[in-house]
Formats: structure tokens, C-alpha cells, sequence
């Protein structure tokens, strides 16, 4: 590890994910892992400039054609790129085709960055994520390949325990807590061979089993306001990032520009 490397800046690639939903602040913006780790990242670094071009509900072929050129040629020492998974999650899905635009996606940016990380994604515990393992694991599958051809890091997010537990996610259940964030920052950050500063993958206190009346609640507030509508999107072909810019869209000091 190196932990004495220097990193002048970074450029985030992706979905919700890196957006930072549901990191969600005060002045109702989202602040997220990406937020987070260029803030210490910039800390350590003057004159730190930061770009984040995620948006919210990309699916990989978008995020090959909207943004990795637009990473690339932004050339920054650190680049993250994080997609595949909205595609997974679809009814239906051509992994090969997934497969080919993170192939394409790597290796145009693996040669313009100092540092390209790539991520196993978390996954919530429950029956959605059982149905979806085969082709999350695929997915993955794919990224360490890909990662071991062109020298990419490999942060492990889906290999931790703590990023299942129900707890971690929003109520949304696709999306992290502020916590899992936090986490995620300091997964990448170790990552990037610096000196840690937390145990990332340290499991939650053991909680008692909400009981049958509270999870039917939950479930039936979670179908209203959040299951229904991700369906209705994806039989009208719509998508929550639709017309959305980025959240970050040019490489600047990170003092200046809009910041979560």
C-alpha cells in the first residue's frame, strides 16, 4: 500500500450510487461516497480539483457513451467508475452487452488516470437480491477480470457483510444510509493506499427483530412510495435521471463550484 501517495484529483463515474443518494443533506441535496472522499482527499492536497458526472438511474451504456469520454479526457490522477447494476436489476438484460460497454469504459480510461477503481457493489439482504445474485455475481465477475487486464483497483463492497444488513440502506432499499457512505468513502480511501481511519467492514450492534406488524408497515409504505413508481418507469421506458445534469459536471478545485 501506498501510504504516502499523492492524489490531485479525482473524477467520479457512474449512477445513484456515486450520485450520493440517499446521503441526503439540509438544503435537500445528496451528498454520498464520492462527496466524501474527495473532501479528504482534497485535504490532504492543495489545490485538489474534483469532478463528479454520475446520475441518478444510468444504466452502463449511458455511462460508456454520456461520461467516460468525458473522464477521460478530464486526465485525473484518480478516476472511479461504478455501473452495471441498474442493468442488472432490469426485467430483462443482455449481460453480454453490459459486459462490452464496462470493457470499452476500462479501457478507455485505465490509460488516462493514475489510479482507475472499479467496485463490487453492495447488495441489501432479502428476496430482491436472491433473486438478482446470478447476474450481480456475473457482473463482478467481469470487473475483476477486467480490473486484472488493465491494472484497476477492486474495492470489495459486495464482500462485506455489513453493507447486506438491512440497516444500511435506505428506505428506498436500492439506496446506502449516510452511514454506508461513510463506509464506502473509506473503503475507497484504503483502496487508494492511505492510512485508514476506521474499520469500514465493522458490523452493526445486534438489534431486535422488528415484529410482524411493524415489517408489514414498512413493506407496505416501501410498495407505495418507492416500488411502484420504480415500475411504473420501467414500463414506460422512463428513467429517474432523465433530463438530469450531472452533479458535478467539470474538473475544478474543490472549493469552487457546487458542492454537495
Amino acid at each position: 500500500m501506498e501510504m504516502n501517495a499523492s492524489y490531485t484529483s479525482f473524477v467520479a463515474v457512474g449512477d445513484s450510487f456515486t450520485e450520493g443518494m440517499s446521503d441526503l443533506l439540509p438544503n435537500g441535496s445528496y451528498r454520498g461516497w464520492a462527496d466524501l472522499l474527495a473532501a479528504r482527499l482534497a485535504a490532504r492536497e492543495p489545490g485538489f480539483r474534483y469532478a463528479n458526472l454520475a446520475v441518478r438511474g444510468k444504466l452502463i451504456g449511458q455511462i460508456a457513451q454520456e461520461q467516460v469520454p468525458v473522464a477521460a479526457a478530464m486526465r485525473a490522477d484518480v478516476v472511479t467508475l461504478v455501473g452495471g447494476l441498474n442493468d442488472a436489476l432490469r426485467p430483462k438484460v443482455d449481460m453480454g452487452r453490459v459486459r462490452d460497454h464496462l470493457e470499452s469504459s476500462v479501457e478507455l480510461l485505465a490509460p488516462s488516470c493514475k489510479k482507475l477503481v472499479l467496485m463490487r457493489s453492495p447488495g441489501r439482504n432479502g428476496p430482491v437480491m436472491e433473486r438478482f445474485r446470478p447476474r450481480m455475481e456475473q457482473l463482478f465477475a467481469t470487473i475483476d477480470e477486467l480490473a486484472a487486464r488493465h491494472g484497476a483497483l477492486v474495492v470489495d463492497l459486495y464482500g462485506a457483510p455489513v453493507l447486506a444488513d438491512p440497516r444500511m440502506w435506505d428506505v428506498d432499499r436500492l439506496h446506502l444510509t449516510p452511514d454506508g457512505h461513510r463506509r464506502v468513502a473509506e473503503a475507497v480511501w484504503q483502496t487508494l493506499g492511505l492510512p485508514a481511519e476506521l474499520d469500514w467492514r465493522t458490523d452493526l450492534p445486534a438489534a431486535r427483530p422488528a415484529g410482524w406488524a411493524a415489517r408489514r408497515s414498512q413493506d407496505l409504505s416501501f410498495a407505495r412510495q418507492h416500488l411502484l413508481p420504480w415500475i411504473g418507469r420501467r414500463l414506460t421506458g422512463r428513467s429517474s435521471g432523465d433530463g438530469r445534469p450531472a452533479k458535478r459536471p467539470e474538473l475544478q478545485p474543490y472549493g469552487d463550484g457546487p458542492l454537495s
